[in-house]
């Protein structure tokens, strides 16, 4: 059975998928912005989150938010312990282009751990949970990380990031040695759907540095609840997931042996060593 604050986030992010599927048939009239360098937002991304904020702001109007296009608001007076981390449109140049693969992502983080975490995809109505101590579930039934005992065979999928773009030789690098052993590579677009296809098994690892509490929250609890580890490029913990840590990091994710070797080879690389 839900905890009843992942009911609550169910219908957020249905209500946001909703609205996603609504505009997709007027893409070309839709206004859109360039926040950073190749870094878009429309419209749609602040309607969907205005659609979240309304729901989860009716059952606890004293948490925090933290959105991707809103920024942060402090709430009605949680002290800070409990903050909604909100990204409503994950994959937005991929939904910009009719490209079917974004997600609505949600996290209830408490004092900088996510407890709570609804990823919904709703092209494929695909529904990933996960709750603190409780397992992730995909549509209802209890997923589990790929068994996979090393990087041979692996699927692994990255992300390119403009923001990150000064250090794409070195992250190159750790992809054409990944080459060597893995049977490919996936960018796909989306970080938040990245991470929920390493809970469930569709992708055996996951690793892009420049990412935001709104793309890594709800999805790095799915890993852990999977029975997966996440951790930076030197394997350290990932730090705060709500306003505290709102600078970009850097994030491996996948079984632990295969996040193990996944790190390892960043560091052996020399791509960790971009980010001292």
């Amino acid at each position: 059975m839900q905890k009843p604050a992942v009911t609550l986030m169910v219908k957020a992010a249905r209500a946001a998928g909703n609205v996603l599927l609504r505009h997709m048939h007027r893409l070309d009239a839709l206004n859109v912005v360039e926040k950073d360098r190749q870094d878009y937002a429309s419209e749609v991304d602040e309607e969907a989150e205005k659609v979240v904020i309304r729901e989860l702001k009716r059952a606890h109007p004293d948490y925090a938010f933290l959105g991707e296009e809103t920024g942060f608001n402090k709430g009605g007076g949680s002290g800070g312990r409990f903050t909604w981390v909100i990204d409503p449109l994950d994959g937005t140049s991929n939904y910009l282009r009719g490209f079917p693969h974004f997600c609505v992502s949600i996290a209830l983080v408490e004092n900088g751990e996510p407890v709570h975490g609804v990823i919904f995809d709703p092209i494929r109505n695909d529904l990933f949970t996960a709750s603190k101590g409780s397992g992730t579930q995909l549509n209802e039934k209890r997923v589990r990380v790929a068994d996979r005992k090393d990087l041979g065979g692996a699927m692994i999928v990255t992300g390119f990031p403009p923001r990150e773009r000064s250090r794409a030789s070195a992250q190159l690098k750790t992809v054409d040695n990944l080459l060597l052993e893995a049977e490919d590579i996936r960018r796909t677009g989306s970080a938040a759907l990245d991470l929920a296809y390493v809970a469930c098994g569709r992708a055996d690892a996951y690793f892009e540095a420049g990412v935001k509490p709104w793309d890594i929250a709800a999805g790095a609890l799915m890993v852990r609840e999977a029975g997966g580890k996440v951790c930076d490029f030197r394997g350290r913990t990932t730090g705060p997931m709500d306003a505290r840590g709102i600078q970009p990091r850097a994030l491996v994710a996948g079984n632990i042996k295969v996040c193990e070797l996944l790190q390892k080879k960043i560091v052996d690389t020399g791509y960790a060593a971009a980010f001292d």
